[in-house]
């Protein structure tokens, strides 16, 4: 550039233009997670969401936060862009739903090299699908434009959640005791967790690529490896309200060891039988190709279970019974005992 040469925003790589564009663009999709507490479209400040005190008498808010991890490389080389917003939101409202929370609202951040408003459109379409899957609101988000800092053809995923809760139903592990069963229900695959080795492992060393078919998958591996993360939360709700759980854990990064070691009591251990998870096929391919052991994989991922549910003997048959009406699979996968391991998987 000439030193004579007239300089703008627009010449640093940031497009305003292109900003306003993708906001009109969006609006269709934002629409679609409206409830009847929202104040308002998105363009202002701040979301604003009338929050229903009659529902409630002693309401909890209960708030979280995370992102997509390294999936979003597999969906940019690849270039499918509209269903890692589902994972965003997934991995967000599962978390407050751990706590028995209601997700209310949501906010999505999205940091990119260079602002294509056909991409924004197609990230934000994921957003609105997870909303509309978790029953939340659309309210706000960002979008930053941020040349130098990411590669034209590279972004990045945040959200936030807002739900809510009674305060007699709050689930937080504290009343799990021995003798109370694990109930596992199936994960739609990897998720969101553990694409740093899923990459390592699959796109490094095995030299696969991700438009070619895999056989014993039925699809492509980016078919594969860009399957959503599940959102549980209209089979759990309705479990809640009706039924004393007394812990959930939503499976993500740490696998079953880490997160069900969170909701479990000093003096009590989760006991998980490995033989009774039955797990998808892309697990054994990848610690085959990698030579991973049985106890890293567990560590790493999943491994087929996506949330995981305390209860008493009491209410396990009912418990089961209701979440088979919802169109749910779940498995049997272990039970809570005295000791002081945290999870033992046997």
């Amino acid at each position: 550039m000439k030193d004579s040469e007239q300089m703008s925003y627009k010449t640093a790589g940031v497009d305003i233009e292109a900003a306003s564009r993708s906001v009109e663009m969006i609006k269709t999709w934002v629409d679609r997670t409206r409830r009847p507490e929202v104040m308002t479209g998105i363009g202002l400040f701040g979301g604003m969401f009338a929050f229903d005190v009659h529902k409630y008498q002693e309401p909890v808010l209960v708030s979280g936060t995370d992102g997509v991890g390294t999936k979003l490389r597999i969906a940019q080389m690849m270039q499918v862009h509209d269903t890692v917003g589902i994972d965003l939101v997934a991995m967000c409202v599962n978390d407050v739903l751990c706590h028995g929370a209601e997700p209310l609202f949501f906010l999505d951040y999205i940091g990119l090299g260079k602002l294509e408003p056909a991409l924004v459109e197609a990230l934000v379409k994921g957003v609105s699908a997870g909303c509309v899957e978790a029953g939340c609101a659309l309210i706000g988000g960002e979008t930053a434009e941020m040349p130098g800092f990411y590669a034209d053809d590279e972004y990045d995923l945040a959200g936030f959640v807002v739900g809510a809760v009674e305060c007699s139903r709050l689930i937080n592990g504290s009343r799990i005791e021995a003798g109370d069963m694990i109930i596992g229900l199936p994960s739609s695959g990897i998720h969101s967790n553990g694409f740093s080795l899923v990459r390592k492992v699959l796109l490094e060393k095995a030299g696969l690529k991700l438009n070619d078919y895999a056989p014993e998958l039925g699809h492509t591996w980016g078919e594969e490896l860009l399957t959503p993360t599940r959102i549980y939360v209209k089979s759990i709700l309705p479990l809640v309200q009706e039924f004393d759980i007394k812990g959930i854990a939503h499976i993500t990064g740490g696998g079953l060891p880490e997160n069900m070691e969170r909701i479990v009591p000093q003096g009590l251990q989760a006991v998980i039988e490995s033989s009774s998870i039955k797990s998808q096929p892309i697990y054994e391919i990848i610690q085959a190709k990698g030579a991973i052991e049985k106890r890293e994989m567990f560590k790493t991922f999943n491994m087929g279970i996506g949330l995981a549910i305390v209860v008493s003997t009491r209410y396990y048959d009912k418990v089961l019974e209701s979440l088979k009406a919802a169109g749910e699979k779940p498995q049997l996968i272990g039970k809570i005992e005295a000791g002081n391991e945290g999870v033992i998987i046997i």
